[in-house]
């Protein structure tokens, strides 16, 4: 039977309030192989016991605001909608919730079936867990989407996530606090081809060892306290990222506690006391990573439930994932 509401229903589908709603009103399939980005939701939130929980409900608020950003790249100068095939991939299924252990272990399974069909994803989740399992199932030997190799991690947060000193966080082993560190020790980042930039806050009295990000640097990683990088420029901090990555295929992740808390403020762990990066040091910093093999990228840690009342945190959850989506279709298209 043909649909007598075809027209009427392709006309609607320009408004961001029409509709089911997706990731930046994408077709929603579940099936990664029919597309070459696939943008995926990781609503988890076991993975950071040290703060509220809210974190799974990230994708819901994301894909509630993204209909109205489905636009044109205007520093790019493309449309990443037109250039390949994006479609929601729904959810990753996660039936033991609060188990953060067998949600590392499920979300590393279904992003290895991301990984066979050669699918570059772009994530919300979720608390900054989700990276690590992501990582171990895109790179390092026998991964596609890295040609076997490990990758160069490109991580924007407040924090380094490389807290070794403790064996667990709150009970949770393959944690938020450790997932930087445990990804080098696998074999799937390659630490010295990896910045950590936006650092910053007073370090925990419970973990505090020394100097803030000496795990990392021991690793290492390149560290760039959000001092360095206000004193350093865009320019200078692009070009520092860029040499270290090579050739070598790269991963991007966004904490969004790395923003200022003034214009983020439904972050999970947010650090009040300094100031963090603007959304233009942020933007044009992504901006600048065009050219780079990019094999996929997340956005973590937003809290709908502390967020203003107009969502600008989820906004700009958005605004950064549409920055790697961009950025990945111009890495495949030569744009």
């Amino acid at each position: 039977m043909s649909d007598p509401f075809q027209k009427a229903r392709a006309e609607s589908s320009a408004w961001y309030w029409w509709g089911v709603p997706t990731f930046f009103r994408c077709e929603h399939d579940f099936d990664p192989a029919k597309c070459d980005i696939g943008l995926v939701g990781v609503p988890h939130s076991s993975g950071n016991g040290s703060t509220e929980r809210d974190q799974h409900l990230g994708p819901r608020a994301v894909r509630h605001v993204s209909g109205y950003y489905r636009r044109a790249h205007g520093v790019h100068g493309f449309s990443p909608w037109d250039a390949v095939r994006c479609h929601d991939l729904g959810d990753v299924p996660l039936p033991e919730g609060m188990n953060n252990e067998a949600c590392v272990r499920d979300i590393e399974a279904f992003y290895r079936h991301i990984d066979a069909a050669g699918t570059r994803p772009v994530s919300i989740g979720g608390d900054h867990s989700i990276t690590g399992p992501i990582l171990e199932a895109i790179a390092g030997e026998g991964r596609n989407l890295s040609g076997g190799k490990k990758c160069a991690l490109i991580h924007f947060d407040a924090h380094t996530d490389t807290y070794e000193n403790m064996e667990h966080w709150n009970g949770a082993r393959k944690s938020a606090g450790h997932w930087a560190a445990y990804t080098v020790r696998d074999g799937v980042v390659d630490a010295s081809a990896s910045t950590q930039l936006g650092i910053r806050g007073h370090p925990s009295a419970t973990i505090h060892t020394g100097q803030v990000g000496a795990t990392s640097r021991d690793l290492g990683y390149r560290v760039l306290t959000m001092d360095e990088v206000d004193d350093l420029g865009v320019e200078k901090t692009i070009e520092i990222i860029r040499e270290r990555v090579g050739d070598l295929p790269a991963y991007i992740t966004f904490d969004l506690d790395s923003l200022d808390p003034s214009v983020a403020p439904g972050v999970s762990n947010i650090e009040p006391g300094f100031g963090g990066l603007s959304i233009r040091q942020a933007t044009r910093i992504l901006q600048g990573l065009k050219g780079l093999n990019i094999i996929g990228g997340d956005v973590v840690c937003l809290m709908p439930t502390k967020d203003s009342p107009n969502q600008i945190t989820a906004q700009l959850a958005m605004v950064m994932m549409f920055e790697m989506v961009t950025l990945i279709a111009a890495s495949m298209t030569g744009k």
